[in-house]
């Protein structure tokens, strides 16, 4: 137990560590806060690959999600953390991300499997920054997606790249995960990446945050 709390620890200061040093980056280079964040989006997203390693409760990672929630509560309406917060969108998907690690671990603790918790946590870290940075630097013969008549927040070269990679993604972890490659391995991947693409285009404000790695999670215990 002594372990756990002292991991716990190390890891708010890290998280403290990747706040800081993407702030730094933001007022020394003049980034865009829409950049910066998708650094920390990435960043943070990939180091909870790791949590399954390191905790065996979800009770520690708990007090983590609670601590970065309040960490990027409190900084909301101050000075600190522009390098978040400064987007003209309106976001939600900052204080998602701290619920969706919670949940997703959670779940994946439930069904005593690492890859529950670490392929929707490589779908989020990389793939959902990617689609975000291609969609909004990439305006040429690139048109919003719309569907029935109805113009969405997302284009299709960025959802292409979403479900691109997230196909390649599922395929590498599935492959690992069983050290065998199947024509099941391949529907699953396809499967895994199809849905969390529609879910990543329908979702609003940021709430792909919580939406995709919950997704990526019900698809492995239905279909694994």
């Amino acid at each position: 137990m002594g372990n756990q709390i002292g991991l716990t620890i190390v890891i708010m200061i890290a998280i403290l560590c990747v706040l800081v040093f993407t702030e730094l980056i933001y007022r020394r280079f003049g980034f865009r806060g829409e950049v910066t964040r998708k650094f920390a989006h990435f960043t943070a997203s990939l180091a909870t690959t790791t949590f399954p390693f390191l905790f065996n409760s979800h009770w520690y990672v708990l007090v983590l999600a609670l601590f970065f929630f309040l960490v990027l509560f409190l900084s909301r309406h101050g000075s600190q953390l522009k390098s978040i917060h400064d987007i003209e969108r309106k976001s939600v998907g900052g204080y998602m991300l701290p619920l969706a690690v919670y949940i997703t671990f959670l779940i994946a603790e439930t069904y005593d499997s690492k890859l529950i918790f670490i392929l929707p946590m490589l779908v989020l870290g990389i793939c959902d920054p990617m689609a975000g940075m291609l969609g909004m630097n990439f305006k040429r013969n690139n048109k919003n997606i719309r569907i029935f008549g109805h113009e969405l927040q997302k284009t299709w070269l960025g959802s292409g790249s979403f479900l691109v990679s997230a196909f390649i993604i599922s395929v590498i972890a599935l492959y690992f995960s069983t050290m065998d490659f199947t024509l099941k391995t391949f529907w699953l991947a396809l499967g895994i990446a199809s849905v969390s693409t529609v879910v990543e285009m329908l979702s609003w404000r940021g709430t792909d945050n919580l939406f995709i790695p919950v997704s990526v999670a019900v698809m492995l215990i239905l279909l694994q």
